[in-house]
């Protein structure tokens, strides 16, 4: 009669996280509410006639250890030629699977695949590695004026690099110099947020790939010649971006979720599907309630209280939902932060006309496209993640990554002029042969990137008043305008059940994930 229950907005990553850390760790009931039909936010997979996509594309990698377990806990690490899968981390050495007692794949579908990653970047209409080294390749393909122009501009950045660096434009340009930078990141960043580089806060460049450098990319190269690939799929002595092999579920990210929510559920929490909040019942420095509208055959509205509160919805929209007296400049920095949306379309094709005649495409499982002549950002092979996402392996499945603003002229296009566009950029670029497409599917994914520019300088007195609020806890992604990976994600929701745990009011904890050394993406 008296168990205390967390009422949590959004069944992804962080959500899910904090239900399920809250029955293992404490006596409080999870309720989590989700707005869509679909399990796992943007970590969600969709299946499309047995052809599966993962929006965007989600290495299970992380240099946090408690990280790395839970997600083998939920779901196993196959069986493996060398007898289990081996990780190395904290100079110790963890076999999390032995020959006898692994799963197999093609037994069961609660597994975790250990798979090999190759991403390369499409430029001049050939490959290039990514991340960029100075590779013999890389040299041919480039040119010998332009590499000359490279080197020389690298050389410059790393004698005279820009002081107190303000912007992502200064980020690049100290670690690739001005003509690295041009050729291969300035275009397609843009292409990506949308804005100009000088217009992004440097902070996104520090949390995505701080410590990567040209430097850094000719040592790995030069390592790589020298050193087996082993069985080490945690790999922390290399930076995030350069991982090499990462563990990943048979059927996609979305696969996990569904299980994790599924044990939530087996636990007695509750996980309720078309769940939308609409309104935040605020009483002095807590929130009392959540205003749900639920969809479906009987829609209606009702007030859930909670003990605690949990938020993956977007700040923006959150802030519009609390009854709470939202202070002047709180309301202007909240209305004034961005969100960049996100289109895939899928395309399923006999084979296509690059990459590893075998199996009728690259073998890549991103591929970055640099070409200035067409408007996707990013393909993604579906085989190469997992050959159990494609119905038929006789087939390439392939995903193109469109980056757009909800309501502009691309997202408003219909799915048929879409599906055109998608087609013809291929073929544009003679990756594909427009004859050879089999079938295709178009998904649209609102607020996938939380933006480092518009208001995002004066963020702290957003952030400062929303903690404020003692019994709510902003996780994950968009609930804390923040552009985590998955695993970063995670660890917020972890660290807010910890603080519950132990009555602790402060916050600085989560927003210190990504952030502190410790984690971050270099040594």
């Amino acid at each position: 009669m008296n168990q205390k229950t967390a009422v949590i907005i959004g069944a992804g990553p962080a959500g899910l996280t904090a239900a399920l850390e809250l029955q293992r760790h404490t006596d409080v009931r999870p309720i989590v509410l989700e707005m869509s039909g679909d399990i796992g936010g943007i970590a969600k997979t969709v299946n499309y006639k047995g052809n599966r996509i993962d929006i965007g594309g989600h290495r299970f990698f992380s240099k946090s250890d408690r990280v790395m377990e839970w997600w083998m806990d939920i779901l196993p690490v196959e069986s493996t030629p060398e007898g289990g899968a081996e990780i190395t981390y904290h100079r110790k050495k963890t076999t999390v699977s032995s020959a006898d007692d692994a799963p197999s794949p093609d037994s069961t579908d609660l597994v975790m695949l250990v798979r090999e990653r190759l991403s390369r970047i499409y430029f001049l209409r050939r490959f290039f590695s990514y991340p960029i080294s100075l590779s013999p390749a890389t040299l041919s393909g480039l040119g010998f004026f332009r590499t000359i122009r490279i080197g020389l501009s690298y050389l410059r950045a790393l004698v005279f690099p820009i002081r107190n660096e303000s912007n992502l434009e200064e980020f690049f340009i100290n670690r690739f110099g001005r003509e690295l930078y041009g050729t291969f990141f300035k275009d397609y960043t843009e292409k990506v947020w949308g804005t100009d580089c000088k217009d992004i806060s440097a902070e996104w460049g520090a949390q995505r790939i701080k410590g990567l450098s040209v430097t850094k990319a000719i040592t790995h190269f030069a390592k790589s010649l020298f050193k087996s690939k082993g069985s080490d799929v945690n790999q922390k002595e290399v930076e995030t971006s350069l991982i090499e092999r990462f563990l990943y579920p048979k059927h996609g990210p979305g696969q996990l979720w569904e299980e994790v929510a599924r044990q939530v559920v087996e636990n007695g929490g509750e996980v309720r599907m078309h769940s939308m909040c609409t309104g935040l019942r605020c009483n002095g420095s807590g929130v009392r309630a959540i205003e749900v509208a639920e969809q479906g055959d009987d829609p209606k509205t009702y007030e859930l209280e909670g003990d605690y509160f949990f938020s993956t919805m977007p700040m923006r929209d959150l802030v519009r939902a609390m009854d709470a007296e939202v202070p002047g400049e709180v309301k202007e920095v909240s209305e004034g932060l961005i969100y960049r949306d996100f289109i895939t379309v899928g395309v399923l094709a006999e084979k296509l006309e690059i990459g590893d005649p075998k199996v009728g495409h690259p073998r890549d499982n991103w591929i970055y496209m640099q070409e200035p002549d067409v408007k996707v950002g990013r393909l993604q092979i579906f085989n190469n993640w997992s050959p159990y996402m494609v119905a038929s392996p006789d087939t390439s499945w392939v995903g193109l990554e469109y980056f757009c603003n909800e309501g502009d002229d691309l997202w408003e296009l219909s799915d048929d002029e879409l599906k055109k566009l998608a087609v013809e950029e291929l073929a544009r670029v003679d990756i594909l042969d427009a004859a050879k497409v089999l079938d295709q599917v178009v998904i649209r994914v609102p607020k996938t990137y939380p933006a480092y520019f518009g208001s995002y300088e004066r963020f702290p007195v957003l952030r400062e008043w929303v903690d404020g609020f003692e019994n709510l806890f902003l996780v994950g992604r968009n609930g804390m305008h923040k552009y985590n990976n998955q695993d970063h994600s995670m660890l917020t929701a972890m660290l807010a059940v910890e603080n519950i745990r132990d009555g602790r009011t402060d916050k600085a904890n989560l927003w210190d994930v990504n952030t502190e050394e410790e984690y971050h993406e270099e040594k």
